[in-house]
């Protein structure tokens, strides 16, 4: 089957290979792709910035329905309707796996970097990963339930009342995601951007956030004091994984306030303004993808219509049509990509 491999690491070498048809082992499920996501992190991979154990399949996010299962499966079976969490192999053992932190165990492995992923016709997942789809969600929208779970795992890190105002920086899928869960806990929610983030501003817009700010153009700590009377933001999640973005996180933030890391930095050393943090007495919370718990609520979300996803789907293109994927979103035109299998 054809396969969107990356062979070796450093810059480039994502090739399209034929790969055996995978089977499904004990315990596991064995996945026809209909969609699979681009995520940040695959671009990182295609860039050399992120390793991943070459050669190997990428794409950890997609949606598909089960064409086999393994021995001792009962909980799916062939026509099911399905994606399926990122994590193929845990320990079991360690404090982190006993206590469903699954994404904190250090000999995880996950499916597109450790293990052959979905930029493929069919791919193996383990059946304690694998989730039904619900009725209310189409295959496009399923296949972003990975990023919807990063981020309904940042938001369920922090504490959001009705009413709270709450900033995101960076309008990105990640972005966009955090904002729509925030808003669905009853928060006034501001997203932030620049002005080369225009189209995904308007997409904010439309998605129902109630304020989507140019900060280029708009002065986005007046705004913030004059809906919290001065006090601040109750919460700012930055996922813009920019340095300047993280410093205007914590002056926008109120004493007593809650930042949540959720982007990834190109240098993981930064300039982190710790004065504020000390006399602001502000709470900082990292968070590192996603585990099982956060999965069920995020298909929810969208089954509930809490959370459109598919409207955030601007491009799709087969697997052989990598490097128009990869224009279209490092130009700023693209918001969320999907790819779909060669069916040969």
């Amino acid at each position: 089957m054809k396969s969107l491999v990356k062979t070796e690491l450093g810059f480039g070498n994502l090739e399209i290979q034929d790969r055996e048809e995978p089977q499904a082992g004990p315990g596991e499920v064995k996945i026809k792709v209909n969609y699979a996501g681009v995520c940040g992190s695959d671009i990182h991979t295609y860039e050399g910035h992120y390793k991943v154990a070459v050669p190997v399949t990428l794409g950890h996010e997609f949606s598909g329905e089960v064409v086999d299962v393994g021995e001792g499966v009962t909980e799916f079976s062939a026509g099911d309707r399905v994606t399926s969490e990122t994590t193929f192999y845990i320990c079991g053992e360690c404090e982190y796996c006993q206590s469903g932190d699954y994404n904190l165990c250090n000999h995880r492995k996950g499916l597109g970097t450790q293990q052959d992923g979905g930029f493929a016709k069919y791919l193996v997942a383990r059946k304690d990963s694998v989730h039904h789809i619900p009725d209310g969600v189409d295959d496009k929208s399923a296949a972003m339930t990975e990023p919807l779970a990063c981020t309904h795992h940042a938001v369920a890190k922090t504490e959001i009342n009705q009413g709270d105002v709450v900033v995101v920086i960076g309008p990105g899928p990640i972005g966009l995601f955090t904002a729509q869960v925030a808003k669905s806990r009853g928060a006034t929610v501001l997203i932030t951007g620049l002005t080369n983030d225009k189209v995904r501003l308007d997409k904010a817009e439309e998605l129902g956030i109630d304020y989507a700010v140019d900060t280029q153009k708009q002065d986005i700590k007046k705004l913030v004091n004059d809906l919290t009377n001065g006090y601040g933001a109750h919460v700012v999640f930055e996922c813009s994984g920019a340095a300047p973005a993280a410093k205007q996180g914590l002056d926008l933030l109120r004493k007593k306030g809650q930042y949540g890391q959720v982007g990834i930095f190109a240098n993981s050393e930064v300039s982190f303004d710790l004065e504020k943090i000390i006399q602001k007495e502000i709470r900082v919370v990292g968070s590192r993808s996603q585990k099982p718990e956060d999965w069920e609520p995020s298909l929810e979300l969208m089954n509930n219509g809490s959370v459109d996803a598919k409207s955030m789907v601007t491009h799709e293109y087969p697997i052989t049509q990598w490097n128009e994927a990869y224009d279209a979103i490092k130009s700023g035109e693209a918001i969320k990509v999907l790819l779909t299998p060669i069916n040969e």
